[in-house]
C-alpha cells in the first residue's frame, strides 16, 4: 500500500498538464518552492527580507554580505508526507563565504527523494518482481553578492536543475529532464536608529528566482515551466537592549508563469469551455519562459481580481535572547482558488558556540491537507571564521 501511495504522489507532484476549474498554477520541479531550513519554516515560510543566515542562498543571496560571520554552513532535513510514508524527504547543504566587507559567494545543493517504488506483475497467485525505481530531483547553485552601498546589496546566481521521475516499467522510453535558471536578488538593511524606548533597524528585499528555460521530459513531449517566482518583503527589528530583540517581517510572492486559461479535454485538445462534456481542466499557454514572465501579470481570465489571488503572503516574528535562544511564529496565506494553503507555524533556535540548531512545526488552517502537517523540521548551522560588525 505504501508503494501505491508513493506512486500516486509522484504522479500528482509531477507538473501536470491541467489545473482544476479554479485555475491553480502548476509548474515543474515544485520542490524548489519548499523551504529547506527550519528557521524560515518557523516564520511562515519566509526568507526574502529576514536577517541573514547560512540558508540565505535559498531565499535571497544578496543577504550574505550582511552576515555577521565570515563563513556559514547549513544542513537541513525535512520529512515529506511523513504521516503516510517514511522515505520521502527534502535535504539541503548550504555554504557562504564573505570574501571581504563588500562581497560574498555562496553555493547550495538541494535534493528531493520520492522514495523507492517497487513494481510487480502477477502470474496467477505468484508475484514476479519487475524492479525498483527511485525517482529524485536535485538543484545545484552558486551565487555572488556585492554590496553597492553601506545599506544595499545585490546578487546574481546560477542553478542547474535535474528531474529524474522516470518509471521504466511504466514507460521504458522516459528520460530525466534538466534545465538551468538564474536568480536576481537585492537586500536593504538600514543603520540602527534610536527611538523613544528602543533602537530599531529596517530591512527589505526582493528576489526573482528560478528564471530559466522550460523542462522537457521526452522528445516531442510537453514542456513545463520552472517555478519562476517573485518575492518582496520588508521588516523591522525592535532592539530593546543588548540581550533582547524582536524582528517582525511581512512578505508576498507570486509565480511568474502563465495562468492556466485554455480549456482542454483529456488529450490536451482545446474545447469550448467548462460546459463542454469533454472538459477536464485548463492548460497553460504554449509560450517561452520570458514571455510567460511578462504575461503572468495580466493573463488571468477573470482580470485583476484573479491576478491578486495569485499572490501569497506571510507574516512572521522572531524573538532572540542573547543571540543564543530564539522563538518564532508565523502565518502563511494563499487564496482558496489558487491552492488554498493556509497554515500557522512555530519554531525555536538554540545556539551553542559555533553551532545552531533550529526546529519548526506546522499547523494547517485549510481544508486542504498540507504534506508537511504534523512534521518536525530540523536544520543545523555552523558559523565559522572572523566576525563582521553588522549588528
Amino acid at each position: 500500500m505504501k508503494k501505491l501511495i508513493t506512486s500516486i504522489f509522484i504522479l500528482s507532484f509531477t507538473c501536470g498538464l491541467y489545473a482544476q476549474n479554479d485555475r491553480v498554477i502548476t509548474t515543474a520541479v515544485p520542490f524548489l518552492l519548499i523551504p529547506t531550513d527550519a528557521r524560515s519554516a518557523g516564520m511562515g515560510d519566509m526568507g526574502v527580507a529576514t536577517s541573514p543566515d547560512a540558508f540565505s542562498q535559498n531565499w535571497n543571496a544578496a543577504k550574505n554580505v550582511f552576515a555577521e560571520k565570515q563563513i556559514g554552513i547549513g544542513l537541513s532535513y525535512t520529512p515529506y508526507l511523513s504521516d503516510l510514508v517514511s522515505d520521502i524527504f527534502l535535504g539541503s547543504v548550504n555554504y557562504y563565504n564573505r570574501i571581504n566587507e563588500r562581497s560574498a559567494w555562496a553555493a547550495s545543493f538541494k535534493y528531493f527523494s520520492l522514495g523507492d517504488i517497487e513494481f510487480n506483475t502477477f502470474d496467477g497467485f505468484n508475484v514476479i518482481p519487475q524492479g525498483t525505481e527511485s525517482p529524485n530531483e536535485f538543484a545545484l547553485d552558486v551565487s555572488y553578492a556585492l554590496r553597492l552601498s553601506d545599506q544595499f546589496s545585490m546578487a546574481v546566481g546560477g542553478r542547474f536543475i535535474r528531474s529524474d521521475l522516470k518509471l521504466a516499467p511504466v514507460d521504458p522510453d522516459a528520460t530525466a529532464a534538466s534545465s538551468f535558471a538564474v536568480d536576481i536578488t537585492g537586500y536593504y538593511q538600514s543603520e540602527e536608529k534610536a527611538y523613544d524606548s528602543f533602537n530599531g533597524r529596517w530591512r527589505g528585499g526582493f528576489a526573482i528566482t528560478n528564471l530559466g528555460p522550460k523542462l522537457k521530459y521526452d522528445q516531442g513531449g510537453n514542456e513545463f515551466f520552472l517555478p519562476t517566482k517573485l518575492g518582496l518583503g520588508g521588516g523591522f527589528d525592535f532592539i530593546f537592549d543588548e540581550y533582547n530583540k524582536l524582528g517582525v517581517t511581512i512578505e508576498t510572492t507570486k509565480l511568474l508563469v502563465p495562468t492556466p486559461s485554455i480549456p482542454v479535454d483529456g488529450q490536451g485538445n482545446e474545447v469550448s469551455g467548462e460546459d463542454d462534456p469533454n472538459f477536464v481542466g485548463y492548460q497553460q499557454s504554449d509560450e517561452g519562459f520570458l514571455s510567460g514572465v511578462f504575461s503572468s501579470f495580466g493573463d488571468a481570465p477573470d482580470g485583476f481580481g484573479e491576478e491578486l489571488k495569485e499572490f501569497t503572503w506571510s507574516l512572521g516574528a522572531e524573538y532572540t535572547y542573547q543571540d543564543s535562544f530564539a522563538m518564532r511564529a508565523g502565518y502563511f496565506n494563499e487564496s482558496e482558488e489558487k491552492g488554498a494553503r493556509k497554515f500557522f507555524t512555530i519554531g525555536a533556535g538554540f545556539t551553542y558556540n559555533v553551532m545552531k540548531l533550529d526546529v519548526s512545526y506546522l499547523f494547517s488552517a485549510s481544508k486542504v491537507r498540507n504534506p508537511l502537517e504534523n512534521t518536525l523540521r530540523f536544520s543545523l548551522t555552523f558559523n565559522l571564521g572572523g566576525e563582521y560588525q553588522e549588528y
